[in-house]
């Protein structure tokens, strides 16, 4: 009856423990959201690279020859996955596409898998591209290459084109998704601000209500004697629910359901090996 009552008491205590967790995995993903609003045009480089947020498909025309810049945030615990597809003329010969990322450092970052790189042959309707990225850590050593929380960077180009079909129309699909790796990404240490954000080009109607752009702002006249206003600005991207860089995590969970269990156990097996608290056989004399 005991041991019994060790084991109903094990199996409520993990189910109490586990129910926060899995409630946490069943909630929508940034993927869930429309494509409303999504953005129809790409940069031309880092400087000027369109920002799209994650779950959104963003498209984009240009010609063969063009690089194309998008950007995105990523945060810690989360394994994006960047995916484009590229639409070729009717005619054309071999092409070899590429796509890379690259950190708020400007630091190329490498793909577990995908297709980071492919060769449309001669005719072909489209090719797609892909690169999962290794998860995003909330801390690294200063000399080590690993992807940290902050602003990334899409760049779609050519890598291998005829001459004859440099400048020929191509449109672009690019959607950026994440996988939440939850408590085994976990790192001792969490970055103080997210990695050096994206710099975007903002005209002077889109930021009217900032009494400092003036004065930083470079102003070109037309002929017509109007002028347009452009400044260098701090990219606006970050996650829906900000930057989550902390020391809480899901291990803490199995972290609490291992001592639980531990415990238990130890009362269970005390239980068995006690013996009845009375000796079998009483001596002579007693």
């Amino acid at each position: 009856m005991g041991i019994t009552r060790v084991l109903s008491a094990a199996l409520l205590a993990v189910g109490l423990a586990a129910g926060p967790a899995v409630a946490d995995d069943a909630s929508p993903s940034p993927s869930a959201s429309d494509d409303s609003g999504a953005p129809t045009q790409a940069g031309t480089s880092f400087r000027t690279a369109t920002e799209v947020d994650q779950g959104q498909q963003a498209t984009a025309s240009g010609s063969t020859g063009d690089y194309l810049y998008w950007s995105f945030a990523a945060d810690a615990g989360r394994r994006p996955d960047v995916k484009a597809t590229v639409k070729l003329p009717d005619s054309h010969a071999a092409q070899t596409w590429q796509i890379d990322v690259y950190d708020g450092l400007r630091r190329r970052q490498s793909c577990q898998y995908g297709a980071q790189t492919r060769t449309a042959a001669p005719g072909t309707a489209s090719v797609e591209l892909a690169c999962v990225m290794r998860t995003v850590r909330a801390w690294s050593e200063p000399w080590a290459n690993d992807p940290l929380p902050g602003t990334y960077y899409i760049r779609l180009t050519v890598v291998n084109l005829a001459s004859a079909d440099l400048g020929q129309p191509v449109s672009a699909e690019v959607r950026v998704d994440s996988k939440d790796i939850g408590g085994s990404a976990a790192v001792d240490g969490s970055l103080a601000k997210p990695l050096v954000p994206g710099i975007a080009v903002s005209s002077a109607s889109d930021s009217a209500s900032d009494a400092t752009s003036d004065s930083a702002s470079d102003s070109s006249s037309g002929e017509d004697g109007s002028s347009s206003t452009k400044s260098a600005v701090l990219s606006s991207i970050e996650p829906d629910d900000g930057w989550s860089s902390g020391w809480w995590t899901d291990r803490w969970v199995w972290t609490g359901i291992g001592g639980v269990l531990a415990a238990l156990a130890g009362i269970g097996g005390y239980a068995l090996t006690r013996g009845t608290g009375r000796p079998t056989r009483v001596p002579p004399g007693a």
